[in-house]
């Protein structure tokens, strides 16, 4: 990203982690990097677009979080689990932002369809790597199975659930993290079943 882009974005969090998705005006985004509302808006074409830069953002944090410490445990379900305890307390340390960008993943607009997409797909590899106890950014990876990609797709669907029900104040972070060990306890033991 390029450094007016970057300081655009950082300003959007900055916004966000104080008032939320109705704090982040792109009007006061502008005015917060020092940038003109026109160049903001070559850049990015709404809020929306906006916060999913921002997510890009964490996710680039939660994959070299992940690279120095990858997820601990024998099982598939050990491992699996302590990627979502990792992700979830890494999202949700900043609860504002956090609501801001899962309401702008989940807006619907079609300007960030593509940028939620590569979201996921970032998820699904790193899913993919807990449950093979592989580094899932580091040498080229063999393509994941079929079945891999079927879990790692399911745990990253509920996972976004999850957080919805969270930012709507249905969950805390401790329920996120248990359901979603819970979850994937069940998901592993029908994908072995099938088997």
């Amino acid at each position: 990203m390029e450094e007016r882009a970057k300081r655009i974005v950082e300003s959007a969090v900055s916004l966000a982690e104080e008032g939320g998705f109705e704090g982040v005006r792109l009007r006061d985004v502008a005015a917060h990097a020092d940038v003109a509302l026109g160049t903001l808006y070559r850049r990015f074409r709404s809020k929306e677009d906006l916060l999913v830069a921002a997510l890009d953002l964490e996710m680039q944090d939660l994959e070299r979080r992940i690279r120095q410490r990858p997820p601990k445990g024998d099982s598939e379900l050990e491992r699996v689990t302590s990627f979502f305890s990792t992700a979830v307390r890494g999202l949700l340390r900043r609860p504002n932002l956090a609501r801001a960008m899962v309401k702008a993943m989940a807006s619907g607009e079609p300007e960030v369809a593509q940028q939620v997409a590569a979201f996921h797909g970032r998820v699904e590899s790193l899913v993919v790597g807990a449950l093979r106890g592989k580094d899932p950014l580091g040498e080229e990876p063999a393509p994941p199975s079929e079945k891999e990609s079927r879990l790692a797709t399911a745990l990253d669907l509920l996972w976004l659930g999850l957080l919805v029900g969270w930012s709507g104040g249905v969950y805390d972070q401790s329920e996120v993290i248990e359901e979603m060990r819970s979850s994937a306890e069940l998901l592993l033991q029908g994908a072995r079943d099938m088997s």
